[in-house]
């Protein structure tokens, strides 16, 4: 850990805090011998003191040292030599900067510049000279020589070569990339049998310490520690994402390397670290095993990885959304349609279902009914709990092979402010049939600009379907249902939009006419 330097004008506060630390830090090193160092008693001490003696079997140890000494050797440095028609993007990594989060993108930005960042997860960018050259970091898994490491450390290898810790290398083949989890697999054939780790099979807690070991800035074998600051991190970098927040230092380098628990097991891959000059700042991402473990047995197995797919489009349950259902919370997926032939329809599933749960297990968002069906192999049986109609149901699925086309990020309401409870919504509707726009629903030809509905993203072309779960085809259709939404005790009035870039669902709020 990193002590803060005091400022000039307050030396005082710095010493009594420095002063603190020594003595905790001594309790918690005499107490693991079993003895106590206590200072003067003091009424107010002994009232809070506990009645019965604190056991810390888990307490931090004392040096890290004798974990580094046995996962050490599993973990390597990863070189790689670049393809001569390698882009500067691909080079770091094809990362999108419009998929990351705003309050991340500048920092990924500014992670790239100056010629020595690299893209998301702190790759060295490559010096382009006849292809260019990549550093980052990996760890064998095996014994007969499967390496770990990041997808965006290997992207348009030439070759790649692998340094062990006793200091040989020796070139390794790319047995499989999974680009949606950045992950990769490699191969080392030559002087096997290898040092191994082994991947941890539970997730770590929110503060928990973790051990990181890599190649920062090409220096290999650096050794870091912190703690598990948070966990099912989505910053945006790919459709499954659930990263782990750790605030071990980890720099540019540092990809594809492992983070240990106290065990010496892995428990995350290192891959993303949010910085605006390159350095560590204290947040960095890892992968977590478990995802890790899952994609590794494809890539073995197949040199791929096949995911499952249902054929829902979803969105998320905003607050509005979950108002005009009569949820008490926002919770679980939304779906906007069930694309005829798929699992899902074949089973049942229709627009306007909300899926709860999977196998049992609750589904807090649509993100992670992705990340669950994903998770699963083509072929499997899964039981989707979902609310219909006030009602919950339950159907039995056999999940579909996920197509390379199709892409699993789920569809956004678009937010905005609440609107008034009268039927006009600010908009002009005409039946679609009339203007051409299909014989299904209401088309809005106009779109007041202070009204709710364009606080809520509806444009002129979009094509009303349903209002309130009911079909529409006249304006009376949607004044009438907004009617029947009040006259429930609804909050807001659901409503099913089409457009040119498919169908999602809008909650607009209803408020009193005085409100």
């Amino acid at each position: 850990m990193t002590q803060k330097t005091a400022t000039s004008h307050e030396p005082r506060r710095f010493h009594r805090k420095a002063l603190a630390s020594v003595a905790a830090v001594t309790l918690v090193a005499t107490g693991a011998l079993g003895t106590a160092v206590l200072p003067p008693s003091t009424a107010a001490f002994a009232q809070a003191l506990p009645q019965t003696p604190i056991t810390t079997a888990e307490h931090p140890p004392g040096s890290f040292a004798p974990i580094v000494n046995r996962v050490k050797p599993g973990v390597v440095s990863v070189k790689v030599k670049l393809k001569d028609d390698a882009s500067d993007d691909e080079e770091a990594g094809g990362q999108n900067l419009q998929n990351v989060p705003p309050q991340l993108r500048d920092f990924f930005r500014r992670f790239g510049e100056g010629g020595q960042g690299g893209g998301m997860g702190g790759m060295a960018r490559p010096q382009r000279h006849g292809g260019g050259a990549a550093q980052g970091s990996g760890f064998f898994i095996s014994a007969d020589g499967y390496v770990v490491t990041n997808n965006h450390v290997v992207t348009n290898a030439k070759s790649v070569e692998v340094t062990l810790d006793d200091g040989r290398t020796l070139p390794a083949k790319i047995i499989g990339t999974d680009p949606k989890t950045d992950l990769a697999l490699l191969k080392v054939t030559d002087g096997a049998p290898f040092p191994y780790v082994k991947l941890a099979h539970g997730a770590p807690q929110v503060g928990d310490w973790v051990v990181a070991i890599g190649n920062p800035f090409g220096l290999g074998g650096t050794v870091t520690a912190g703690i598990v600051s948070a966990r099912g991190r989505d910053i945006g970098a790919g459709p499954y994402d659930d990263f782990l927040q750790i605030d071990a230092p980890i720099n540019k380098g540092n990809s594809g390397g492992p983070t240990f628990n106290v065990s010496g097991e892995v428990v995350g891959v290192n891959t993303a670290i949010a910085s605006p000059s390159g350095g560590n700042v204290g947040l960095a991402f890892a992968i977590p095993s478990e995802t890790v473990q899952a994609v590794v047995d494809q890539l073995r197995a197949d040199g791929k990885v096949a995911r499952g797919y249902l054929g829902l489009q979803i969105q998320p349950v905003t607050k509005d959304i979950a108002d005009s259902l009569g949820l008490d919370k926002a919770k679980g997926a939304l779906v906007t349609s069930a694309q005829d032939g798929t699992p899902a329809a074949k089973a049942g599933l229709k627009s306007g279902d909300v899926v709860q749960a999977v196998n049992g297990e609750a589904v807090t968002d649509a993100r992670e009914l992705s990340r669950k069906i994903a998770s699963l192999k083509p072929g499997t049986k899964v039981e989707l709990t979902y609310l219909r109609g006030g009602k919950t149901e339950t159907a039995q699925v056999t999940l579909g092979t996920l197509p390379n086309d199709i892409k699993v990020a789920s569809a956004d309401d678009r937010g905005g402010r609440q609107g008034d409870s009268q039927p006009r919504l600010g908009l002009s509707l005409a039946p679609a049939g009339q203007i051409g726009a299909g014989q299904e629903g209401v088309a809005v030809v106009a779109v007041d600009p202070d009204g709710p509905a364009a606080a809520k993203g509806i444009q002129e072309g979009d094509v009303i379907l349903d209002v309130g779960g009911q079909p529409v085809s006249t304006l009376s259709d949607v004044a009438s249902r907004i009617r029947a939404a009040e006259s429930d005790g609804r909050k807001a009035v659901l409503m099913r939009i089409r457009n040119d870039k498919g169908t999602r669902f809008v909650a607009i709020g209803l408020q009193s006419k005085n409100g």
